[in-house]
């Protein structure tokens, strides 16, 4: 007798899990160290974080290419992977022979995190789209787009100034951090790296370690950021990108485009100590 239908997720589960494991790694895992390590360059100056903000802009026309290709659509997918993994469309038996209950859980939850945070994060710096319709009539409206690549370390500093941001902002790179880091050791079980306990140990230790580290490089980034954002450095950060802009718009690099640079900031944005904090 004939059993219940297999759905197409269950019989594509080997593959399925695989592509999942490898899109959170590459290119998701990997973008995640470049961005929070670029981000971090705020703490060598504004100057040092501008000129890599214009490195990745230099692409042009292709940027929104390259940002979807790479980076949004893989997202997208390791996300609704992981849904249907948790909601049990995909067969998940394999997870608890590998791990404490506590990490897997962890692994779950900081997903689900990691995921509201990464759209909250795009549509408040960038807005989701580069249209200006969508700019001007729906991001920049409900708060989104803050960030001005021409006046990178200054607006985002801005943007980071409210407490209660600053503190989501932690949560949120805390879950990337680790969903990256347990999961490239859940990934080398998968991919059949290493298998015998004593490897697992030694990877799970080696693992813990690349997060830690990479979470002190995203929460200094943030540190760094919202320092540059008020008093005096908002004001040098100011003058700086506006030297660097005008230096780069007379050399021919980059043609003037008014709405990649932040409004002058107000008399209130220069003050030492501010209410948001």
């Amino acid at each position: 007798m004939d059993g219940p239908p297999v759905s197409f997720l269950a019989r594509h589960e080997f593959v399925i899990r695989r592509l999942h494991s490898l899109s959170g790694l590459v290119p998701v895992g990997a973008y995640l160290v470049v961005h929070l390590a670029t981000n971090a360059s705020v703490l060598n100056g504004p100057a040092s974080f501008q000129s890599n903000v214009y490195k990745i802009h230099s692409l042009g026309v292709l940027l929104p290419l390259v940002e979807w290709t790479f980076i949004f659509i893989p997202i997208l997918f390791h996300a609704i992977v992981g849904v249907m993994i948790v909601a049990g469309a995909v067969p998940n038996n394999t997870v608890y022979r590998y791990g404490a209950n506590w990490r897997y859980t962890l692994q779950r939850w900081t997903g689900m995190i990691a995921f509201v945070f990464i759209m909250w994060h795009v549509f408040q710096m960038h807005g989701w789209f580069h249209s200006e319709w969508w700019l001007k009539n729906v991001a920049e409206p409900y708060g989104g787009a803050e960030f001005h690549p021409y006046s990178a370390a200054s607006s985002a500093g801005l943007a980071l100034q409210n407490a209660v941001v600053a503190v989501l902002y932690a949560v949120g790179i805390l879950a990337c951090v680790y969903h990256l880091a347990n999961g490239i050791w859940t990934m080398g079980i998968t991919w059949g790296v290493w298998t015998s306990p004593r490897a697992q140990a030694w990877a799970l230790k080696v693992c813990g370690v690349f997060g830690v580290l990479l979470a002190i490089v995203g929460l200094s980034a943030l540190g760094g950021m919202r320092d540059v954002g008020r008093g005096e450095a908002l004001q040098q950060a100011r003058e700086i990108e506006q030297r660097m802009y005008d230096s780069r718009v007379e050399l021919g690099e980059i043609t003037p485009h008014e709405h990649k640079r932040a409004p002058e900031p107000t008399t209130e944005d220069f003050t030492t100590e501010q209410t948001a904090n």
